[in-house]
């Protein structure tokens, strides 16, 4: 991989299911941890390689302690941690690859293990700066907020570097947990652009749908 740090990319890692949360390569998601058995995890992360890999249940309405999840999610480093006077964790992860599941192993402390591969991912090591059409996307944000009454730095999103602008918006936005998986399984950045664009276009005049907030879960 492009990425030092990537080449060293574990076989076993801890999966977290989260539904409606999307974590992408160098993007940064908090994380607010208070159910015991993440409590471990993030424990036992913090004492080895600090990543934890994010995904989905694939069949969200099934409130299962163990819910089938899909089969390709996004590992994070743990890059801030800090823990509260009540006993839980504040952390951020920092997105460094996709990764999908070849098996998954027992629980240990409760919490879930797999083996991932990484070998399709190895363009996720490095920055992707691919062209996609920005002005359409940010024209397509401006109503996209306008409609649901939501504060921009617009200053920001417009001078914001391709990736991160992608990133950011396609992490952040309200979609559904189906889309948000088909924005990580986007090809590239290009991909993910075109895609963004198209579910923004098509949603901004629909009711915003009830989501999870990560930073209450676990």
């Amino acid at each position: 991989m492009s990425d030092p740090e990537a080449t060293a990319l574990p076989e076993i890692i801890p999966i977290f299911p989260l539904t409606g949360v999307l974590l992408l390569p160098r993007g940064r998601l908090p994380l607010n941890i208070f159910e015991p058995r993440y409590l471990a995890m993030t424990r036992d992360a913090m004492a080895g390689e600090r990543l934890i890999g994010m995904v989905q249940p694939s069949d969200p309405p099934i409130r299962e302690m163990n819910p089938a999840v899909y089969p390709l999610g996004c590992a994070g480093r743990i890059t801030s941690f800090a823990e509260t006077d009540d006993g839980r964790f504040m952390i951020t992860l920092t997105g460094v690859s996709r990764f999908s599941i070849k098996d998954e192993l027992p629980l240990v402390s409760g919490y879930r293990r797999i083996v991932a591969a990484w070998g399709a991912f190895a363009a996720d090591g490095a920055p992707d700066e691919a062209e996609f059409d920005r002005a359409r996307l940010i024209r397509g944000l401006r109503h996209f907020f306008s409609q649901r009454q939501v504060e921009a730095d617009w200053g920001a999103i417009e001078q914001a570097p391709g990736e991160h602008l992608v990133t950011s918006i396609a992490m952040m936005c309200p979609f559904a947990p189906s889309e948000k998986q088909a924005l990580l399984e986007a090809k590239d950045v290009a991909e993910r652009a075109r895609l963004l664009i198209a579910l923004i276009e098509m949603t901004a005049v629909a009711p915003p749908p009830a989501q999870p907030d990560p930073a209450t879960r676990h």
